[in-house]
């Protein structure tokens, strides 16, 4: 078992070996350049990064229920928060006080495929839950989930069937009140209704942690460098960065891949900025992958489907395309499932539910509605897709190759990260005293 888990983590850092070295034999910018970056970037403390909004980073603590951290995660407006152990105790090293970070997407995640087990379960039995005939989502969803095994439907309730498929219907009328913020919040009526029944009110944030995160906690410490916080963003793939100050390891701030774009965005008129802004995005080898390897979803396929490349590919959104020439047609993020839960129509028949249908149901709302692709040309320049990113508040932008539409490639925030670093030797041997390999434990 211990075997198994250390080859995985071989493959897991080589996969961001090759994305960094990739990104660095496309790049065309010059050395000399590039050195000059990191080397200002290294001389940057991660202190200096503007705090969290409020000052203060909001934490969930692992013994906490699934239904008291959406509440959480809801009423203070944000996506994220890192989860700290019950028994960390007066321990100074991290790693006994945190055991990662929980996303509300993940959240939402382990309650649709808890509700379609559910279902599952009640299928076998012949029963019926509100109503609604209990092969309604039956076991093609949870195969198109990837859920298989009795097991997992042990303990899972008719009353557990009828908060998840049906009970959500109120909890439309939350939806939208501080969107489109960051944290796309899920509304008071979310927490009420659909986790009030088992499984869902018992369930530890800390039980379902490590199923359902896509990153490790890494967090660097206040003195650490900038350089150290993009490379973990980029190249290591981490979609937060937790920085805790050295010997009082609570965490001071936290900065995502969002706020270094909104950084960038900030640096208009800074002529090292304007410099590299003004390149086109070939001259940094973007897109980074080639036509075909362009994860994507037709717009007639099922919504199920859409979920669950998200979930294998461990990406956070696909471009919706139709044809074979695989024109966009529009964009669908992993955030989005939430409507599953919050409109009933669409969650009591999503077995049946097309991406298309999807798209257009939750982009009849008037607020909080799906985020039409956003696009540029292979000739488009950095600056132009770092201001698109910035302003829409948006995690990838689709490139197209002709006026027809065509994806030809996706631009992420850790791609942008990217084109500004560049590894000097041996920096990625350490963080915050230990190996890199480390991180990626669990």
């Amino acid at each position: 078992m211990a075997q198994a888990e250390e080859v995985k983590q071989r493959s897991k850092l080589a996969s961001c070996d090759a994305y960094f070295v990739k990104v660095q034999s496309r790049k065309k910018l010059p050395q000399p350049l590039q050195e000059t970056l990191a080397s200002a970037f290294a001389r940057i403390p991660a202190s200096s990064f503007p705090l969290v909004p409020g000052g203060k980073v909001i934490e969930i603590q692992a013994e906490t229920s699934v239904a008291d951290a959406v509440k959480i995660l809801s009423d203070c407006n944000i996506m994220s928060a890192p989860v700290k152990c019950s028994d960390g105790g007066t321990s100074l090293d991290w790693r006994d006080r945190y055991l990662g970070i929980i996303d509300y997407s993940a959240i939402i995640l382990w309650v649709l495929e808890s509700a379609e087990l559910a279902a599952v379960a009640l299928s076998a039995n012949t029963a019926t839950a509100a109503g609604v005939g209990a092969g309604a989502v039956g076991a093609v969803g949870a195969v198109a989930l990837g859920i298989t095994g009795p097991a997992a439907v042990a303990g899972l309730t008719a009353g557990a069937v009828g908060a998840a498929v049906v009970g959500g219907v109120e909890a439309d009328k939350g939806l939208g009140k501080d969107a489109p913020t960051a944290a796309d919040n899920l509304g008071q009526d979310f927490y009420q209704v659909i986790l009030q029944e088992e499984p869902f009110k018992s369930t530890t944030v800390k039980s379902i942690l490590k199923s359902y995160r896509w990153a490790p906690f890494l967090p660097v410490a206040t003195d650490s460098s900038m350089l150290s916080v993009l490379l973990l963003l980029s190249k290591y793939r981490m979609r937060n960065v937790p920085v805790i100050e050295p010997g009082n390891p609570d965490v001071k701030n936290f900065i995502t891949q969002s706020a270094i774009i909104q950084g960038l965005e900030g640096c208009k008129g800074r002529d090292w900025f304007d410099c590299i802004a003004s390149r086109p995005i070939s001259d940094f080898g973007l897109p980074f992958m080639s036509p075909k390897e362009v994860v994507s979803v037709q717009s007639n396929e099922l919504i199920l489907v859409a979920f669950k490349q998200m979930k294998d590919y461990q990406i956070g959104g696909l471009p919706v395309v139709e044809g074979p020439q695989k024109k966009v047609v529009g964009n669908i993020s992993i955030r989005d499932i939430r409507h599953l839960l919050l409109k009933p129509e669409l969650f009591t028949n999503f077995r049946q539910l097309t991406v298309m249908d999807f798209i257009k149901t939750i982009s009849s709302s008037q607020v909080g509605g799906a985020i039409p692709p956003v696009t540029c040309k292979l000739n488009a320049s950095l600056g132009g897709v770092i201001h698109s990113l910035a302003s829409k508040s948006i995690h990838r932008i689709h490139v197209v190759g002709n006026d027809e539409n065509e994806v030809v490639g996706v631009i992420t925030l850790r791609d942008v990260i990217s084109c500004f670093v560049y590894e000097p030797p041996n920096i990625s041997d350490h963080y915050f005293g230990f190996p890199a390999k480390e991180m990626l434990n669990g």
